[in-house]
């Protein structure tokens, strides 16, 4: 390797060398042109996506940018922050918008985080956390899952001086856990209000529990709290890529001066706007998931095959060995779901709830590959 570039790559950030990339759900046209199938023919059960199909709504706002699209977009999402404020109770000087919740996550690692100062997070948690920390050069605090779920109290005992950041996902991706109001509230409890807590709901909406402890409700309460959603799960929005952060006004202020100026654009504003005031299709998606996520845990049974509970828009199913040749047999039968050994989770699957036809293709096309 030539020395002048060599000294320029080890000038760079350390963490980011050690940085393994997010790596996502195989696309449609990457296997049909891999493995020569058909596009129409493949399912695609793999990153967590809606698949009831755009609202009506949400098309019509797109269309009605169409004409705009040499302008830049409001920098402020001053519609976007008035609908969410207006849905959620909370104030417009709260939110920062981010592109996807995947950038609001990095923002909170930019803005808060750097060498000699650790995040904690869970074993089996959502992959952005660990690339955001090493990214900026600080220290990941990793404490041990306790069945798969996040163990709050040894979260808390795991936060030292250097800790600034603590990232919690209720549920979690990619295990679907959730964690109850009574285990948050003693987490909070013993939390210093010096570190900042970053409760990732991102699949909150599919959540039916009473017992869910729905961040938002706790933010007067904790000024070291911030709460991240997403418009990409049940709001249906993922090619739009548009999510939000809710957190004291101060700690709101200080991401949105490390946010970059027109992070959203001017079609993910406007869906996500009409997206909110879509009652009717926010019920149908958390319908269609409901249907779905009983329709796979009946056949996983019946298939005798341990799987996580899930409170999510997906399910961890376990094989007991190596899934990765399960894998490539789906996907040589035009199913791609998603293998999570990069996780831990090296004999697990993670699924999507699809359509009850997308969910029968996928069972189909199991039984016959563990037969």
């Amino acid at each position: 390797m030539d020395n002048g570039l060599k000294m320029l790559l080890d000038g760079a950030v350390e963490g980011v060398a050690k940085l393994h990339p997010y790596i996502p759900g195989k696309p449609v046209d990457e296997l049909a042109r891999d493995l020569n199938l058909n596009v129409d023919n493949i399912v695609k059960l793999a990153s967590n996506e809606n698949p009831l199909g755009p609202s009506q709504k949400v098309l019509d706002a797109i269309q009605a940018q169409l004409s705009d699209v040499t302008r830049y977009p409001d920098g402020n999402g001053f519609e976007l922050k008035s609908a969410l404020s207006a849905r959620y109770g909370v104030d417009s000087g709260q939110i920062t918008l981010g592109n996807g919740s995947n950038d609001v996550l990095d923002l909170i690692a930019r803005a808060f985080l750097k060498p000699g100062k650790n995040a904690v997070f869970s074993q089996f948690a959502f992959a952005v956390y660990p690339i955001s920390t090493q990214a900026v050069g600080a220290e990941m605090n990793i404490v041990p899952a306790k069945n798969f779920a996040h163990d709050l109290p040894a979260m808390a005992a795991a936060i030292n001086d250097q800790t600034q950041v603590v990232f919690l996902a209720n549920p979690n991706n990619p295990t679907g856990t959730v964690f109850s109001r009574t285990e948050f509230e003693a987490f909070m409890a013993k939390v210093p209000d010096r570190v900042l807590v970053v409760l990732d709901e991102a699949y909150s909406e599919y959540v039916e529990n009473p017992d869910y402890p729905d961040g938002l409700g706790y933010l007067p309460s904790y000024a070291n709290l911030i709460v991240t959603r997403t418009f990409s799960k049940a709001f249906g929005l993922a090619s739009l890529r548009v999510g939000f952060a809710v957190s004291h006004p101060q700690v709101a202020d200080l991401l949105n001066r490390v946010r970059q100026p027109f992070n959203v654009d001017s079609f993910a504003l406007a869906a996500a706007v009409a997206a909110l005031a879509d009652v009717e299709y926010l019920e149908k998606s958390k319908a269609l998931n409901d249907q779905g996520m009983a329709q796979l845990e009946e056949a996983f049974k019946a298939l005798a095959l341990s799987y996580i509970p899930s409170a999510g828009n997906f399910i961890s199913v376990d094989f007991g060995r190596d899934a990765a040749p399960i894998n490539q047999a789906l996907l040589e039968k035009g199913v791609i779901v998603r293998p999570v050994a990069n996780y831990g989770m090296p004999t697990f699957l993670r699924i999507s709830i699809g359509t009850k036809q997308e969910n029968q293709t996928f069972i189909d096309a199991l039984k016959e590959i563990l037969a």
